[in-house]
């Protein structure tokens, strides 16, 4: 019998193999990973009622409607379908805000308005209804595209993502870059390798049977390569998801997508 853990072995030795030569291939377009999954899976994120991210899109409107103690929801300032929300910016997430410490992801700035707004209590780090939340705020720019600002301030932060993406991790010793950027489409464990690209998430993981935002994507995607995760609120996971998402710039928003 296979085992989970004798699966991510498996898989950790072919990919370790893999990366002894580098590919001469020119650097491709970007690609979405709906591309890469099979066709039953691109037709279950397609169709509105098979998707099963958007039961988390559902659960995340009825808490932005929710009224706490302090009577004021999400929805007081932003209305009851998130309508007044500005879709072009949800599309800029991860931003740079000075005034906040550097870069903000959208679940922080969905903690702050919880916060500042109506008092609410944080929510741990990957909190379902956090999660919930995140989904549905973001799927309210699903058709829009990646705009994640490149210049300025956040110049000098990509380039501290790109290192880490770049770097290597863990016993299986290999990078983001050496799936993600040398080979994608080439097939593991019976599923394609993608480009690695943010613009899903939120996604739906089928590997899981839950959602996942970009962070906890990569939180997991280490634990694969035997490394030590980073925290939630890491500097580094905040420079590398910052980096992954800017590469998914011009990409189409497709939360919630459904991925391996």
């Amino acid at each position: 019998m296979i085992t989970l853990t004798s699966s991510r072995l498996w898989m950790g030795s072919l990919l370790l193999a893999m990366s002894c030569y580098v590919s001469a291939d020119a650097p491709t377009p970007s690609k979405s990973g709906h591309e890469f999954v099979k066709d039953e899976t691109r037709e279950m994120q397609d169709d509105e009622f098979q998707n099963p991210g958007f039961i988390a899109v559902e659960a995340g409107r009825v808490l932005f409607n929710a009224k706490p103690a302090s009577g004021k929801s999400c929805a007081s300032c932003h209305g009851e379908a998130g309508e007044k929300l500005d879709v072009n910016n949800l599309a800029r997430y991860p931003i740079y805000d000075k005034a906040q410490g550097g870069i903000v992801r959208l679940q922080d700035k969905i903690m702050s308005c919880r916060e500042q707004q109506s008092g609410e209590a944080p929510l741990p780090a990957y909190d379902h209804d956090l999660l919930a939340l995140e989904t549905f705020v973001r799927h309210l720019a699903a058709g829009e595209h990646v705009n994640v600002q490149t210049d300025g301030d956040m110049a000098p932060l990509l380039k501290k993502g790109e290192e880490l993406y770049r770097t290597r991790f863990g016993l299986i010793d290999m990078s983001c870059a050496h799936c993600h950027d040398m080979y994608p489409g080439q097939m593991i464990r019976g599923q394609k390798i993608s480009q690695g690209q943010g613009n899903g998430f939120p996604a739906y993981r089928l590997d899981t049977g839950e959602m996942a935002n970009l962070d906890l994507r990569i939180k997991q995607c280490l634990t694969l390569m035997r490394a030590e995760p980073f925290a939630p609120d890491a500097e580094e996971s905040k420079l590398l998801g910052a980096y992954i998402m800017s590469r998914s710039n011009g990409l189409k928003i497709e939360t919630p997508a459904v991925r391996y």
